[in-house]
């Protein structure tokens, strides 16, 4: 059976977080932004796939990877960055999505025009066959 949230797209707009998610193999996302996903019943993604914006030249405006996501858990940012200095920032909640390596679609789902969403929950059937960032949106209510 699939539902929609098996998928969740997130704004890739970080060459930072993107060596994070390619090489470490993981993704965060603020404990606010996933209890907006859970009241929309939205929350449970298997998967996690990445809408990269501009700083990505070629591969901009376009989702290119993706990853089954192997665990969640909540943590404090220090645990995520325990370099940085711990100060208010550092206690900050998230979602830690550990993810499998990044997959390549064969073909990348671009975006016809852009748009501000900062994630979009879709099904797997949906994913596996869309051309267009648009196909991905209906019946999306983005945040």
């Amino acid at each position: 059976m699939t539902y929609r949230g098996e998928v969740l797209v997130a704004v890739m707009n970080s060459p930072n977080d993107w060596a994070i998610a390619h090489a470490q193999h993981w993704y965060r996302i603020p404990i606010a932004q996933v209890e907006t996903l859970k009241q929309q019943g939205y929350w449970s993604p298997q998967w996690l796939a990445f809408y990269q914006t501009k700083v990505f030249g070629a591969e901009a405006y376009a989702i290119h990877y993706y990853a089954r996501v192997n665990q969640l858990c909540e943590v404090c940012r220090w645990e995520l960055f325990p370099d940085q200095p711990r100060d208010a920032k550092s206690e900050q909640r998230y979602c830690k999505l550990n993810l499998a390596p990044l997959e390549k679609l064969s073909q990348p789902i671009v975006s016809q025009r852009l748009r501000r969403v900062a994630f979009i929950a879709t099904t797997w059937e949906q994913f596996r066959t869309a051309r267009a960032i648009e196909s991905l949106l209906t019946h999306h209510r983005s945040q």
